[in-house]
């Protein structure tokens, strides 16, 4: 599979999209729909084909060689099932945009696409110039959905979302160069190839500011408390397209980042962070979840949720042992259908009743007992529910890090019992409880899911479940890379794995 013109494909889709708008209203979404089905049954072939060497698929081209920047793309199993979750949701988006998105129509499939595009190019570029070419390619056309098609104060968030992301991108470029000068210096070889600045022998007080520049660009993203402070405006002001790229995709690269660049390029200097990098994983998983219950307006909780959520990612990445790091990567992909699915709701529902506020609601599921229905579904899954695969996430963070440091996890593990109590709260608000008297949002005439609603959701309800019950192939394909991983630790001191668990994981 040439991951090049996998690319080059969603971007071509993109402005094929664009140019379709002035044929029909609705050609740029039929466009949208075809060329992302066209790119997840290649995958699927990849798929089914099997990895040789570890990696189902590679390209590798020259580019700027008097530079030592190379256009590399590497797709190993993490890599597979974070691409296919891109497309997948990318599906989600275009059919939550239907009826959503009336100006301009073909514009918005090519931003969609263009995100996507960028997507899927940092989870495969192992070039860091190329990988930071592709952070900033998903960032412009993010920008214009969100400032374009979004609600009252879309300006606003916008720019807060650009700015945030923007300098902390800044910063991890700073980081890349420096880190290839030194390398630069120590071997003679100018490179960005990933690969060769593993094991760069940096100074141990320069690697530790290298990694925090890396780390800072990356927890921005995820979010991570204090970074996280973006996340709602850009959340709440968003299309719903838009909410659902964001939080299902866009998210996961600040997670991606952490685990296959901070800690495998900076083994040393990210065990030194180890603690700090916990306890802000922790304070996400509570603060947010505190937050979250705090909030009236739907998409607003649906947003600090995800911060909550996240914050197990950042904990697990850092509790640095393979139970730990599973379960981080299989909360990446649960989190990736369980939040795309509400904000859809929450789209749904600011259609349909012209309002987020759900002091405004409330009796809904009498009257659109399918919309009740998959909410509550993704409500309970939301609050991490036993046989659902947000379950296995959370529960395999907290015993991986349990080895680690028992009071964080003791801390974080409270994020459980905040999670049940917001996401109730927003199912009584807003679907329970008495009809709302004539003058309320609930008032209002409301049509149920139809059949192209129900489709996705359907869907996403069904990919939990599985992940819930049966969660082995996300293991076996992750596998590969936890080894990977768990192998850049193992020249390490005891004294900086610090657990004799994490020792004997990550000797070879």
């Amino acid at each position: 599979m040439n991951l090049l013109l996998f690319i080059l494909l969603i971007l071509g889709g993109g402005a094929a999209a664009a140019a379709s708008g002035r044929l029909h209203e609705a050609a740029p979404r039929w466009t949208s729909l075809a060329v992302l089905t066209l790119c997840a049954c290649w995958l699927g072939v990849v798929w089914l084909e099997g990895a040789a060497n570890g990696l189902y698929a590679a390209t590798y081209l020259p580019w700027i060689p008097q530079l030592g920047i190379s256009v590399k793309l590497e797709m190993d199993g993490l890599s597979l099932m974070l691409v296919a979750l891109t497309l997948f949701l990318g599906v989600v988006a275009v059919v939550s945009s239907w009826s959503e998105v009336a100006s301009r129509p073909g514009f918005f499939q090519f931003n969609l696409l263009w995100t996507l595009a960028g997507v899927v190019g940092v989870f495969t570029a192992l070039d860091l110039f190329l990988f930071f070419v592709f952070w900033e390619v998903m960032l412009i056309p993010m920008y214009f959905l969100i400032a374009i098609w979004g609600h009252e104060a879309r300006a606003y968030a916008a720019m807060k979302f650009f700015l945030f992301t923007q300098i902390s991108g800044l910063l991890m470029l700073l980081a890349i160069l420096t880190l290839v000068y030194l390398h630069l210096h120590a071997s003679g070889e100018l490179t960005f190839d990933y690969h060769a600045l593993l094991g760069a022998g940096l100074d141990a007080d320069i690697a530790w500011w290298l990694m925090l520049g890396f780390f800072i660009a990356f927890v921005v993203k995820l979010p991570g408390v204090p970074f996280h402070t973006w996340l709602p405006d850009a959340h709440t002001q968003a299309p719903t397209a838009g909410s659902v790229i964001l939080a299902g995709i866009l998210l996961k690269t600040g997670a991606y980042g952490l685990i296959r660049f901070v800690v495998p390029l900076f083994p040393d200097a990210a065990m030194d962070f180890r603690w700090p990098a916990m306890v802000l994983g922790a304070a996400s998983v509570v603060y947010g979840g505190y937050l979250a219950y705090s909030q009236t307006d739907f998409k607003r909780l649906v947003a600090y949720s995800s911060v909550s959520h996240m914050g197990f990612v950042l904990l697990g990445v850092f509790a640095a042992n393979q139970l730990a790091l599973q379960g981080a990567i299989m909360q990446m992909i649960a989190h990736g259908f369980s939040t795309a699915a509400l904000f859809m709701m929450a789209g749904a529902l600011q259609e349909r009743l012209h309002t987020r506020d759900m002091d405004r609601m409330g009796g809904l599921w009498q009257r659109a007992p399918r919309m009740g229905a998959v909410t509550m579904f993704f409500v309970v899954a939301s609050l991490g529910m036993p046989g659902l695969g947000n379950f296995v996430g959370e529960f395999m963070v907290l015993m991986g890090a349990f080895k680690v440091d028992v009071w964080v996890t003791v801390a974080a593990a409270l994020g459980l019992v905040v999670a049940a109590v917001y996401a109730l709260s927003l199912m009584q608000r807003s679907f329970q409880g008495a009809l709302r008297e004539e003058g309320d949002a609930a008032a209002l005439p409301m049509a149920d899911f139809g059949a192209r609603e129900m489709s996705v959701m359907i869907a996403m309800m069904a990919a939990l479940v599985v992940l819930g019950i049966y969660p082995q192939p996300v293991f076996e394909l992750a596998a590969p890379f936890v080894t990977e991983f768990m192998s850049a630790l193992a020249a390490l001191p005891p004294e900086v794995l610090a657990t004799p668990e994490v020792l004997a994981e990550a000797a070879p």
